[in-house]
């Protein structure tokens, strides 16, 4: 079964691009203007095992945010089209990934019900025009469009970096899982019939 989306968002301040493909192999090509940040969706598709495109242009001379929420935005809405009625699918997806010296754990429900919770260490610090701040947006807006209940605890870390990667493999593993379907579900997983 094909799981492909291709989904085009231009506003004043961005203008972004993004094709997908679930039953990929982790092959992306990503340039958001924001080196780190086509880093981190590297990794996200690499350990997702989601072939990604993303092309995003924005007013990263003003800000980060506009280019990096909008991005989560187009790509929540690139996932929920590609994943169609969500029969079949595992609907639930859990991992926990260690980077150095941080262990992300991060849990996701399929439910079309949008939610984050994002409990990190603070020696992520909300200065300058950085992107590490920004991941928490991202996940927001991702979730927000994708219907994803996704929790994202951080109990320990001392490097921004290490934190922000450990996130990002993190939750393409538990959206793999997620997303991946199991023959013993012939409908959607939901007690009630419908998500």
């Amino acid at each position: 079964m094909e799981r492909t989306a291709e989904v085009k968002r231009v506003t004043k301040e961005t203008d972004i691009l993004i094709k997908i493909d679930l039953n990929g192999s982790g092959n992306c090509k990503i340039a958001t203007g924001i080196a780190f940040f086509d880093h981190m969706l590297t990794l996200f598709a690499v350990h997702g095992f989601f072939d990604m495109q993303i092309h995003a242009k924005g007013d990263i001379d003003v800000d980060f945010h506009h280019t990096v929420e909008d991005v989560g935005l187009v790509l929540g809405d690139a996932f929920d089209k590609a994943i169609g009625n969500r029969k079949g699918i595992n609907r639930f997806g859990h991992a926990m990934t260690p980077m150095d010296d941080a262990l992300a754990s991060v849990a996701i429900d399929l439910s079309k019900r949008p939610f984050l919770v994002y409990n990190i260490p603070s020696v992520i610090k909300s200065e300058g025009n950085t992107f590490y701040p920004l991941a928490k947006e991202f996940f927001r807006a991702f979730a927000n469009r994708f219907g994803l209940n996704i929790h994202i605890n951080v109990p320990y870390g001392e490097n921004e970096h290490h934190i922000i990667e450990s996130i990002f493999k993190a939750a393409g593993r538990a959206l793999d899982q997620a997303t991946s379907f199991d023959d013993r579900i012939k409908d959607v997983r939901s007690s009630k019939g419908v998500l």
